[in-house]
């Protein structure tokens, strides 16, 4: 088993300017991770979870709040003895080592025997493909080669589980998406509970059971990729997760015959029921209505199906990235606040006058003043 439990969790520095105050890294941590379980900690630089994952592996101390490995408390046990092993960004390989020394390094504790040793790192060292890099040094050897031998002597003592820093922040973008299935099989092969650091959304997204987002030290919204994406609790995970992230827009909600409508630039938005009945007590009042780029049309089928939800909009730039283009439009008195995802058969370029459509079943609402989320 590899369960872990963090309870009212608390990271606090002294002030590195001004003498007598604090920073606070981490605050109120609340979270249970199940064994077997891909937990990622995903959001902006600076947001903690770097700090947090120190902290679960014992590099820093926990100055408030409880750390409970399989329902031990970790407070105070010493990084050795968590039953754990980490992977950072810089792969932390010693480089005066020859790989297989390196490898070897956490085996040399256990009093193992040397021919058990071999044994060991002969099987790891296949599986990851490195049988060949054992007798190379750190120097030697390219980034994806270096991370690969990172993550044969993190998981060579068969620990259950699994600390990983931004372990593919360092690769270029096709060996990066390689190395991310490689990390799930080794998953599904290991049967390890990974806590994973990153702050590029769809590495979060790509591999997680559950997404932890974080914003100035405190968890904002715990759930599964889907459910973040799909029912974001506040302005700031709506805003975090997509890309380009969802576009945003000051309004207010009014009523007229009977329904419920959003002012989207010049054009007039009705809310749907369901969207309705929970906006009614925002009437008169001003919130921010949010749609995603892949929520807005500008074919023609999609004009005519939603053609009481339309848009005129000047086409400022679009961008082509092969299986889909985007659209970056001006609407109204409005100036770069429309991104539009379109087909890359879609002709639109700059200085066109277009019709965008918009699905009123995707709108999302939120409360101006606290942030979170009105439907």
């Amino acid at each position: 088993m590899a369960s872990i439990t963090l309870k009212n969790v608390y990271k606090i520095y002294p002030h590195w300017k001004n003498p007598g105050e604090e920073l606070i890294a981490v605050q109120d941590f609340n979270l249970d991770i199940k064994d077997g379980e891909v937990i990622v900690l995903v959001g902006p630089s600076g947001c903690g979870k770097s700090t947090m994952l120190h902290l679960i592996a014992g590099l820093e101390d926990i100055p408030k709040g409880e750390l409970y490995i399989d329902g031990k408390l970790m407070d105070n046990v010493e990084p050795k003895d968590r039953g754990l092993a980490m992977v950072f960004q810089n792969y932390a390989i010693f480089p005066h080592m020859t790989i297989y020394e390196n490898i070897a390094f956490g085996l040399k504790p256990l009093e193992m025997p040397e021919a058990e040793i071999k044994e060991k790192i002969a099987e790891i060292a296949r599986y990851y493909d490195i049988t060949h890099l054992l007798e190379r040094k750190y120097h030697q050897l390219s980034s994806g080669q270096n991370q690969r031998v990172a993550l044969a002597r993190a998981t060579v003592r068969e620990h259950k589980i699994m600390l990983l820093d931004e372990p593919l922040a360092n690769l270029d973008a096709k060996l990066r998406n390689w190395m991310r299935i490689e990390l799930m099989k080794m998953h599904q092969k290991f049967k390890m509970t990974y806590i994973y650091v990153t702050h590029n959304q769809e590495e979060a997204m790509a591999i997680a059971d559950r997404l932890v987002l974080m914003k100035d030290g405190m968890i904002q919204q715990v759930g599964t990729p889907e459910e973040l994406y799909k029912h974001p609790r506040n302005l700031f995970a709506a805003g975090f997760l997509g890309s380009p992230q969802m576009n945003f827009i000051d309004t207010k909600i009014f009523e007229q015959d009977g329904n419920l409508f959003i002012n989207y630039g010049e054009s007039k938005i009705k809310l749907p029921e369901a969207v309705a009945d929970k906006a009614a007590a925002y009437i008169g009042k001003e919130i921010i209505a949010g749609i995603r780029p892949e929520d807005l049309h500008a074919d023609e089928a999609s004009i005519k199906k939603f053609g009481d939800y339309i848009i005129n909009a000047d086409v400022g730039v679009r961008e082509y990235i092969g299986d889909m283009a985007y659209l970056y439009c001006d609407y109204g008195r409005y100036a770069w606040q429309l991104v539009v995802r379109v087909s890359p058969d879609c002709t639109a370029k700059s200085g066109d006058k277009i019709k965008i459509a918009v699905n009123p079943e995707k709108i999302y609402l939120f409360d101006k003043d606290t942030e979170l989320a009105i439907n």
